[in-house]
């Protein structure tokens, strides 16, 4: 029974984040994403810009 408990217990939010709102997990995936294509796109503007010339 003991095991049960402290299983459950460890899968809970800590008491103290409980009241902070957590974005969704895809959401935050979505964004890096965007993030790490725009800081490419800046990094590299020279070569796509190479295209068009």
């Amino acid at each position: 029974m003991e095991e049960k408990n402290s299983e459950k217990n460890s899968n809970e939010t800590p008491h103290k984040m409980a009241r902070l709102a957590w974005p969704k997990a895809k959401y935050g995936a979505i964004i890096a994403v965007i993030i790490i294509i725009v800081i490419n796109l800046i990094y590299y503007q020279d070569f796509f810009l190479s295209f068009f010339n």
